[in-house]
C-alpha cells in the first residue's frame, strides 16, 4: 500500500468509532432522531450547518437521495446541528473510555492534530466543515476530531475521482463492488439503490465498455476502477507529503493498534460499506 492509503487503513477506523458504537445511537435517540440513519445523517451533516438533502446527497456522493431525504431536514426540527455537534462528541468520548480505559493518547493526539491542519481542504466542503469547528481539549478527542478532518478531506477527494471518471453515485459502488469490495447486497442495505437503480447503472457502465455481461469489470474497467483509487490517494497525500514520513509513520504506528482493536472485536462489521477490509 501506499502512504496514503496506509493511513487511511489506519486512522478510518478510529473515526468510525462515531457511526457504530452504541453511544452515538443512544444520544440522538435521547434528542428524539428517529432511527440509526436519522442519527447518521444528522450527526455527519451537522458540521455543514441546517442544509437540505439535496446539498447533503450532493456531497456525501454515494447515498440515495431518497434515503437522505427521509431524515433530512427532519432531524434539525428535534436538535439544531450545534446540538448534535454536542451529542456527537459526547457520544465518542463515552465509547473511547469504554474501549481504550488504560490508553494514553497524547502523543497520537499531538501528531493526528498536525496532520489534520496539513490536510487539504480547499475543493473539500466535509473536510472544510469539520476543520472549521473548534478543537476539543481531551487528547482522545483531538484524535477522534483530527481523524475526522483527514476521513473527510480523502473522501470529498474520492467524491472528485469519481467525478472526473465519469461515474454516478450508483456507479461508483457497482464499480468497487464488482472491483472485490462489498457485495451489492451490503451497498444496497446501507445506501438503498433498488435493484432496477442498479440493473440501469450496470447497463450504461456495459455500454461505456467499463462491464462485462457477467458484472464483471472489463479491464477498460478495472484501468477506470484503478485510476479513481489512484487519484484518491494522490490527493489525500499532500497532506502526509507535508507532514513528512517520519511523523506520518509514527502516527501510523500509534493509531493502527487501536484500529485493530475495533476491527476485530465486532465494532466495526468486517463486511462494511467503507471497504475496510483488514488482515
Amino acid at each position: 500500500m501506499n502512504r496514503a492509503r496506509r493511513m487511511w487503513k489506519a486512522l478510518e477506523p478510529y473515526h468510525a468509532i462515531t457511526y457504530f458504537s452504541p453511544e452515538t445511537r443512544k444520544a440522538t435517540d435521547a434528542l428524539g432522531l428517529k432511527g440509526g440513519w436519522m442519527s447518521y445523517f444528522g450527526c455527519r451533516a451537522a458540521p455543514l450547518g441546517p442544509v437540505g438533502p439535496e446539498i447533503v446527497a450532493a456531497v456525501f456522493y454515494n447515498f440515495h437521495p431518497a434515503m437522505v431525504a427521509r431524515s433530512l431536514p427532519d432531524a434539525w426540527s428535534y436538535a439544531t446541528p450545534a446540538r448534535l455537534l454536542e451529542a456527537r462528541l459526547t457520544a465518542v468520548d463515552n465509547a473511547v473510555r469504554r474501549l481504550f480505559p488504560d490508553s494514553d493518547f497524547g502523543r497520537a493526539a499531538e501528531l493526528g492534530r498536525r496532520a489534520a491542519e496539513l490536510a487539504p481542504v480547499a475543493g473539500r466542503p466535509i473536510a472544510a466543515a469539520n476543520a472549521a469547528l473548534e478543537w476539543p481539549d481531551e487528547p482522545h478527542l483531538v484524535l477522534w476530531h483530527a481523524t475526522t478532518i483527514l476521513r473527510e478531506s480523502r473522501g470529498d477527494g474520492h467524491v472528485a475521482a469519481l467525478v472526473a471518471a465519469g461515474l454516478t453515485p450508483c456507479q461508483a459502488l457497482v464499480t468497487l463492488s464488482a472491483a472485490g469490495g462489498p457485495s451489492k447486497e451490503i451497498f444496497q442495505l446501507n445506501r438503498r439503490w433498488s435493484d432496477e437503480e442498479w440493473s440501469a447503472a450496470s447497463d450504461d457502465l456495459r455500454s461505456r465498455g467499463l462491464l462485462d455481461a457477467d458484472g464483471s469489470l472489463t479491464e477498460s474497467g478495472r484501468a477506470l476502477r484503478q485510476q479513481v483509487e489512484d487519484t484518491t490517494d494522490s490527493l489525500a497525500d499532500q497532506g502526509w507529503r507535508a507532514l513528512g514520513d517520519e511523523l506520518t509513520t509514527e502516527l501510523h504506528d500509534l493509531v493502527r493498534p487501536l484500529s485493530a482493536v475495533l476491527m476485530s472485536n465486532g465494532l466495526i462489521p468486517s463486511d462494511n460499506p467503507m471497504a475496510m477490509r483488514w488482515d
